[in-house]
């Protein structure tokens, strides 16, 4: 299998790049991380989101196979969101730069206020 070249504009990993750049689906995989979630408790996690912006953010990252969305024949119906495995393996990696923001953020705040 080939791999990609982040440095080659014309690479499709630049669009994997974007993905999980993206806060609110580093957000939501770190929220999943725990087992399956429906959306209004995905939103109530992850806090600021609009639920239009959660909408996109899930059906882009079910596209590109992070999760899977699954509907329950009830009333009313249930949707709940599950990672998959190739979801899982990106959590590691996601939660380090998520505790490194966490245990920074003094930091870097400070060093921004140097510039105001």
């Amino acid at each position: 299998m080939d791999t990609g070249d982040v440095f080659d504009p014309e690479c499709p990993t630049r669009v994997v790049l974007d993905r999980i750049g993206d806060k609110w689906s580093v957000l939501v995989l770190l929220s999943l991380d725990g087992g399956p979630m429906r959306f209004t408790e995905l939103r109530g996690r992850i806090g600021g989101v609009t639920p239009k912006v959660l909408t996109q953010t899930l059906r882009s990252m079910e596209q590109d196979g992070l999760l899977t969305r699954e509907v329950f024949a009830e009333v009313p119906p249930r949707v709940e969101y599950t990672l998959t495995d190739l979801g899982r393996s990106l959590h590691g990696p996601l939660s380090v730069v998520a505790g490194w923001a966490e245990r920074n953020v003094h930091e870097i705040l400070r060093c921004r206020e140097k510039f105001s």
